[in-house]
């Protein structure tokens, strides 16, 4: 790690030179950071400078090590999302900079999101209204529709967002199971889930909806080996990462009809392109990554991602750390930015950090 900066050292630096706070994350309110003597910045890439001491991302900006390097006075990286596997942890710590990020601003809406998706799959909803649209009135169109209590849902990945979830499930009837290696048996169970091993899970519901951070261990956790364990006719929801799915296994299972109907919220690529275009499938749904979002969410989640680059500025620890940088140094040693700092909390490793739910895992979430 770099050597620490001493106070009379960055005070003497901050008063000749203001600091540049960048914010790549389009939707951030700049008006947010009035008030700390910051030049603020809009890109779309990170850029470069000594001057640069604060970055505001979305889940859709990467933070390399090697962008990391170009900044060499910056002190934190805010994202505006659950999810930071689009950050540089590792050359994050190593360099001393806060990464924070909003762990919990979307968990509501995130759970209705799936739960919206789940209920439509299963009722058939969206298959029947483009039935309808192509000038079809069978109610069979889109095979037996089960009746949702009783139905047994899987869900994988059983932080805040599943938990949330599995309550929505539980009170329509549903028989909820779960699997999360990192949340305790005890827990599941008290949250009204039983638990149950992966495979396990997979052979006997029939609504999976996938909730787990995406790791090297998660990584196209479902691929065409997990599918053919699943009961004929399952549904599957994604509202977490795209990389937690094979695409090309999930599209062969829907031709089969080893899966029903599938629904994603998440793509490798966003917003789509030509050259990687949003898969297409009669029995597919897709929506643009919009499981986080409700104006509420939306204002938290700007709020908090600014809030925690003001804390650092102005000397205070941040909230809601994903990774400890230096002891904050108020550029003005003077100012009520010098008032204690509130306690931080250690860092805890990022597979429990999102959903999303890690993250759970989501935007800008999710």
């Amino acid at each position: 790690m770099d050597p620490p900066v001493n106070a009379p050292r960055r005070a003497a630096y901050t008063a000749a030179v203001p600091a540049r706070v960048i914010v790549l994350e389009p939707g951030v309110p700049t008006e947010l950071l009035g008030g700390l003597g910051a030049s603020v910045e809009r890109r779309t890439t990170p850029g470069a400078g000594a001057e640069v001491e604060a970055l505001i991302v979305g889940p859709e900006t990467r933070i390399s090590a090697d962008a990391l390097g170009r900044m060499p006075s910056l002190r934190i990286v805010s994202t505006c999302s659950v999810g930071f596997d689009h950050i540089d942890l590792a050359a994050a710590e190593q360099r001393g900079v806060w990464v924070t990020n909003v762990p919990d601003y979307c968990v509501e809406e995130m759970a209705d999101h799936a739960l919206a998706l789940l209920l439509a799959l299963l009722r058939g909803v969206v298959i029947l209204d483009r039935d309808v649209g192509r000038g079809g009135w069978d109610h069979r169109a889109a095979g037996p529709l089960p009746r949702i209590r009783g139905t047994r849902l899987g869900i994988i990945g059983c932080g805040r967002i599943g938990r949330a979830l599995a309550a929505r499930a539980t009170a329509l009837g549903m028989e909820v199971w779960g699997h999360d290696p990192l949340v305790p048996p005890e827990q599941l169970a008290a949250a009204g889930i039983r638990p149950a091993g992966f495979e396990e899970l997979l052979g006997a519901c029939s609504a999976l909806s996938l909730h787990a951070p995406l790791t090297p261990a998660t990584e196209r956790m479902i691929g065409a080996r997990e599918l053919a364990l699943v009961p004929e006719g399952t549904v599957l929801v994604n509202t977490a990462r795209a990389g937690l799915v094979d695409q090309e296994a999930l599209l062969a299972a829907l031709d089969s009809g080893r899966l029903r109907a599938a629904a994603v919220d998440v793509l490798a690529v966003e917003p789509p392109t030509p050259e990687a275009p949003a898969p297409r499938h009669p029995r597919l749904v897709v929506t643009p990554h919009a499981g986080w979002y409700s104006p509420e969410a939306e204002e938290e989640v700007y709020r908090r991602a600014v809030a925690a680059v003001r804390d650092v500025l102005e000397g205070r620890e941040p909230r809601d750390v994903v990774v400890r940088g230096r002891i904050p140094v108020p550029r003005n040693p003077r100012s009520p930015g010098s008032a204690p700092r509130r306690p931080a909390p250690a860092r805890v490793p990022s597979a429990r950090r999102t959903p999303p739910e890690g993250r759970d895992a989501d935007r800008p979430r999710p």
